[in-house]
């Protein structure tokens, strides 16, 4: 998986790699998708959520430009993985989930693995977690109609942000780097995600109708 679905496609960085080669995937995934937990796609966990693909799990932990012991927002716990690979790298790591059952879920995963820096909380990402910032990176799991300014605002000097922005079909990758009240955006490639759904992204019941 790494080798031909992941560091053949660019990604280059050495901690980013070897996170993702550390973690069973197989372990985050539902048993009817056992046989899937390699391939480069994304797999249901059910509450219409996803684990997303491999490779863009590794674009964005990369985008983060994570050097080890930083401080990570992850908005969108859903089945785990994603947090399992930032605290790989990063010093902590809090992740945020509005569905209970999936944040029990991975709590516990998380657990039994070992982790000990990754705090999973249950709240409304898409305002982020003010009580714990600011953070030197947060990654959003989930696809944006707009950078939420609550989110930029949690940021540290220097921090970095990595987002899907665009409508609820498809997204690009965005990062955003904030400089003092100076920000810097970058558009990355396109993805798809499902819809961060929240205060400050769509509302629960579609594309049509934002809170």
């Amino acid at each position: 998986m790494v080798e031909h679905q992941i560091k053949a496609r660019g990604i280059k960085n050495d901690m980013v790699l070897e996170a993702v080669r550390r973690i069973p995937r197989h372990l985050f995934v539902p048993s009817e998708s056992l046989d899937s937990a390699y391939s480069d796609k994304p797999l249901p966990i059910g509450h219409g959520q996803t684990i997303s693909q491999p490779y863009m799990v590794a674009v964005m932990t990369e985008a983060l430009e994570l050097e080890g012991g930083e401080k990570v927002l992850e908005v969108g716990t859903g089945s785990g993985y994603q947090a399992a690979v930032l605290a790989e790298i990063a010093g902590r790591v809090v992740t945020t989930e509005r569905v209970s059952e999936l944040a029990e879920e991975a709590r516990r995963k998380l657990r039994d693995l070992g982790y000990t820096n990754i705090e999973v909380i249950v709240t409304d990402g898409s305002a982020g977690f003010p009580e714990r910032a600011p953070y030197d990176g947060i990654i959003v799991t989930a696809g944006a109609p707009e950078i939420p300014r609550v989110l930029v605002d949690q940021l540290a000097d220097g921090g970095r942000l990595v987002i899907p922005v665009g409508n609820s079909y498809q997204q690009t990758l965005t990062r955003l780097r904030r400089s003092g009240e100076e920000h810097v955006t970058e558009r990355l490639e396109g993805c798809v995600f499902v819809p961060l759904i929240g205060e400050h992204g769509w509302a629960e019941h579609g594309e049509g109708d934002r809170r």
